[in-house]
């Protein structure tokens, strides 16, 4: 019985669908019994300013491709997600290959980082990382590799600072946060938007950052393990050694801790997103500005990957689908994978299929 329990992430997982089966499977009570380690390819900073923080991995084989990866995550929730277990592990995958992997973790803000706005990020910071990436590989430009909030982050990178840019890789990234046709995962985003209910219907963020400062974390995670604690089930902690502790097991239980395990929110950049992105869609209109720079994605001209989920419902597909229409490049090919958010970033579907397609993609256009 117990080993057929679901200890393992679905292809088709997204927050929601983790959350649930991480409660009712009483995966929470063995992770407070046996916490598990994340984030163990070797590093080291190489580059730090306020909390955020670079980092260089070290190669899983001679490097064979010159121009390096440089990975963003978004602001919120833990960058680990894409270094979960050796055997699953996005990073792991192109350091194999003979790629030069560097990442970008923006750091957990406290109360003095609560005015640090979404142009702090994207004009300041993301470009001084840009440059330490590029002087210490020495190369003459880089792969650009956002994942979901920091995949929009680095497609305005890109349409503002096209100099450094060999390639584009985009996972799970919304740029057109109101579509004409949002689809059955994307109905929630209605809600968010003027362009359906007008200015009446929004949800204001200014009350949320005038009490908190910052976008407090893990409420949801925090909501549900408050209703189900008093019915847990502690049997199944005790039963954890007779779980198949292998690497599938490993990868859920790691997740099922990413899934809840959110970084406060930077209360003016929030205030940002939610007003210029989700309510105003400005990003895919061309009149989103940062400091007076107008962002327009058909500036982007270097090849593009861009790769989504089509059962994911925190970037539904026409959400990452709009890129394809807004950037200028030539060079472009829209991945749609069989899988929900958590699947594309650690499901077996991303193991057997996504990263080597990602890298087979990058290979020839990395020399």
């Amino acid at each position: 019985m117990w080993d057929k329990m679901p200890f393992e992430v679905s292809d088709y997982d997204n927050p929601e669908t983790l959350r649930f089966r991480k409660y009712a499977t009483g995966a929470d009570l063995l992770l407070k019994m046996y916490p598990l380690e994340t984030g163990q390819t070797p590093s080291e900073v190489v580059w730090r300013r306020g909390k955020a923080r670079l980092y260089h991995y070290a190669p899983g084989q001679e490097k064979e491709y010159p121009v390096p990866v440089l990975l963003v995550y978004a602001l919120i929730l833990r960058p680990y997600i894409l270094d979960l277990v050796p055997g699953n592990s996005l990073v792991q995958h192109p350091l194999g290959e003979g790629f030069d992997v560097y990442m970008l973790v923006w750091g957990v803000p406290d109360d003095e980082d609560k005015d640090l706005a979404f142009e702090d990020y994207v004009l300041e910071y993301l470009p001084e990382a840009v440059e330490n990436v590029v002087r210490g590989s020495r190369a003459e430009g880089l792969t650009l590799f956002g994942c979901c909030q920091g995949g929009t982050m680095a497609a305005i990178y890109a349409a503002l600072f096209p100099e450094h840019l060999r390639n584009l890789v985009l996972l799970a990234t919304p740029t057109d946060f109101a579509p004409g046709d949002p689809g059955l995962f994307g109905l929630w985003s209605v809600l968010a938007s003027e362009r359906y209910f007008g200015p009446s219907a929004l949800f204001d963020p200014d009350p949320v950052v005038g009490t908190f400062g910052n976008v407090p974390a893990d409420l949801p995670g925090r909501l549900l393990e408050a209703a189900t604690s008093p019915f847990a089930n502690y049997a199944y902690a005790s039963l954890w050694e007779d779980v198949k502790q292998d690497e599938s097991t490993r990868s859920f239980l790691v997740v099922s801790k990413w899934v809840d395990d959110g970084v406060p929110f930077p209360g003016e950049a929030f205030r940002k997103w939610i007003k210029d992105f989700y309510q105003r869609y400005r990003l895919a209109r061309g009149d989103l500005e940062l400091r007076g720079y107008r962002v327009d994605l058909s500036r982007i001209k270097c090849p593009l990957l861009n790769i989504a989920g089509e059962k994911d419902f925190i970037c539904p597909l026409p959400q990452a689908r709009a890129t394809m229409n807004l950037v200028g490049s030539e060079d472009k090919e829209f991945l749609v994978v069989d899988a929900g958010h958590v699947g594309l970033l650690g499901g077996r579907v991303a193991k057997d299929e996504l990263w080597p397609r990602m890298t087979d993609w990058l290979k020839p256009r990395s020399r």
